[in-house]
C-alpha cells in the first residue's frame, strides 16, 4: 500500500488547519457547504489544492484517492483532458452572454435524446434551482398545492423542500432550518422511503390535492439506499390515478448510474426530471425537463416564471457536453460498475474476517457503506447504523490517503479514472482500518 505522501510540513503547523482556522473567521463554519465542515465525523476539513484522475492532493501535500468525486460530477475523474480543452476553449470565446447561445441547445437536444421521457428541458444552475422550479411548475401545471417527498430524501435548500417528518406514516412536515416559515412547509407531506402501504393511505386521503411527488429514484442522500421496484411502480400509477406529477430527482443518478439515469434502469417514466452534478462535468449546470405540455407551461410561453442569469452559461455547458460524450462510449457504464463492486465487494470481505458488522452495496458508479450487518432499505434503519465506528473507519481511511464523504449519511463515488491499482490500494488500507475496529 502506497500511502498519503509525507507531510513536508512535519513539525510545523497543518496548512490545512491554518487555512481552516483563517476561513472561520470569515466564512460561517469555515466551509461554503455545511457537509465539508466535518462536523458529522470530527476534525479539520481538508482543504484541496490539486485532482488529476482519481486523485486529490491537499494543501498540506498529501495524496488522497478520491472516492467523493465533487459529490458525483467527476464521473470522468479530476481534470480530465477533453473536459479541460473544452473549457479552455470555450473561455477564450467568451465567459458568458446573458444570451441564447448554441452550446444551450446543443446540451438540450442531447439530454431529450437520452432521456426518453424529457422532451424539453431548461437550463439552470444549481440542483437546488432544477428541484425548486420543478416544483413550481408542477403546481402551476395542476393548480394544486400539496407536495409529497420522503423522509432522508434531500431536494436542494428549497423553503418547500427542506422538512423533517414526525412519527407517523403520515406526517405534514415541519421546518428542519431556522428562516422557514411553517406555513411555507405547510403543504409539504413527508413519507417513509419504499413505503408503499403509506403511499396508497396518503392517495386515498389527498390524492386529488396533490400537485407532485419528488422523490430520488435511487436514494443518495441518506446514504446509498435503493428501491424497491413495487414502490417506485405504485409511485407512478398513483400518480396517473389522480393526476399528480411524478418527478424524479436525478440530479445525483442522472448519467451515474446509467446512460439514461434511474428511469431508464427500472423502466419508470416520470412526468418531470431534475439533473445536475455530471452533465455540468464539475461546473455548475443543472437542468429540469419532462413533457412538452407541462413545460410550456413556463415563461415566457406559460404563467409560470423562472430565470437565471447565468442559466446554461456556455464554459459550464462547454464542460458538461464534453463529459456527456465520453460516458456515451461502448461499455463505459459497464466498467464503472464493475469497478464500484469490485471496491465494495473487496470492503465486506474484509470486514467479516476482521470480524466487524459491516455491508456495502453498490449501482452504477455510486456506492453505499453501512456499519451493519446488512444494506438498509429504509431512513430508519440507516439511522440505526454504527455511526461512530463509520466516523473511526472515516479517520483511519483518511490517514491511508483515503479520502471517503464525511458523513455516514452520504453515497460514495467511483470514476472512470479508478483503476484496479487505486482499487487495491483503497482495500489494502481498509485492512488495517477494519483491524483497528476490531481490535
Amino acid at each position: 500500500m502506497t500511502r498519503s505522501s509525507p507531510d513536508p510540513t512535519a513539525g510545523s503547523p497543518s496548512r490545512n488547519e491554518a487555512l481552516f482556522e483563517r476561513s472561520a473567521a470569515r466564512i460561517p463554519g469555515g466551509v461554503n457547504s455545511p457537509v465539508r465542515a466535518f462536523r458529522a465525523v470530527g476534525g479539520t476539513p481538508v482543504f484541496f489544492v490539486r485532482g488529476q484522475g482519481p486523485l486529490l492532493w491537499d494543501a498540506d501535500g498529501r495524496t488522497y484517492i478520491d472516492y467523493v468525486g465533487s459529490w458525483g460530477p467527476a464521473i470522468l475523474g479530476h481534470a480530465h483532458p477533453e473536459v479541460v480543452a473544452a473549457v479552455k476553449a470555450q473561455a477564450e470565446r467568451g465567459l458568458g452572454f446573458g444570451a441564447p447561445t448554441e452550446l444551450e441547445l446543443h446540451m438540450a437536444e442531447l439530454i431529450c435524446r437520452l432521456m426518453p421521457s424529457v422532451e424539453q428541458v431548461r437550463l439552470v444552475s444549481s440542483g437546488t434551482e432544477a428541484t425548486m422550479s420543478a416544483i413550481r411548475l408542477a403546481r402551476g401545471y395542476t393548480g394544486r398545492a400539496r407536495i409529497v417527498k420522503f423522509e432522508g430524501c434531500y431536494h436542494g435548500h428549497g423553503d418547500a423542500l427542506l422538512v423533517k417528518a414526525g412519527s407517523g406514516a403520515l406526517t405534514f412536515g415541519q421546518p428542519s432550518s431556522a428562516g422557514v416559515p411553517e406555513e411555507t412547509v405547510a403543504h409539504t407531506l413527508v413519507l417513509d422511503y419504499n413505503d408503499t402501504v403509506g403511499l396508497e393511505e396518503t392517495f386515498a386521503r389527498l390524492g386529488h390535492e396533490i400537485a407532485a411527488v419528488i422523490v430520488e429514484p435511487i436514494a443518495g442522500n441518506m446514504n446509498l439506499v435503493l428501491p424497491r421496484l413495487d414502490f417506485l411502480q405504485r409511485l407512478r400509477s398513483l400518480c396517473t390515478q389522480h393526476g399528480a406529477l411524478l418527478i424524479f430527482d436525478e440530479v445525483m443518478t442522472g448519467f451515474r448510474v446509467g446512460l439514461t439515469g434511474a428511469q431508464g434502469l427500472f423502466g419508470i417514466r416520470p412526468d418531470l426530471t431534475t439533473l445536475g452534478k455530471v452533465i455540468g462535468g464539475g461546473l455548475p449546470v443543472a437542468a429540469f425537463g419532462g413533457r412538452r405540455e407541462i413545460m410550456r407551461c413556463l415563461a415566457p410561453l406559460g404563467p409560470v416564471y423562472q430565470a437565471g442569469t447565468l442559466s446554461g452559461n456556455p464554459v459550464a455547458v462547454a464542460a458538461g457536453l464534453a463529459t456527456l460524450k465520453l460516458v456515451q462510449a461502448e461499455g463505459f457504464y459497464d466498467r464503472l460498475a464493475d469497478t464500484a463492486r469490485t471496491l465494495t465487494e473487496g470492503l465486506v470481505a474484509i470486514a467479516r474476517r476482521k470480524g466487524v458488522p459491516f455491508s456495502a452495496q453498490a449501482i452504477g458508479g455510486m456506492f453505499g457503506l453501512y456499519f451493519r450487518e446488512s444494506p438498509p432499505s429504509t431512513y430508519a434503519e440507516v439511522m440505526a447504523c454504527d455511526r461512530e465506528a463509520f466516523n473511526r473507519f472515516f479517520h483511519r481511511m483518511l490517514q491511508e490517503g483515503v479520502y471517503l464523504a464525511p458523513s455516514a449519511f452520504e453515497a460514495g463515488f467511483v470514476s472512470a479514472a479508478h483503476g484496479p491499482a487505486e482499487i487495491e490500494r483503497t482495500l489494502e488500507a481498509a485492512q488495517r482500518a477494519f483491524a483497528a475496529l476490531g481490535s
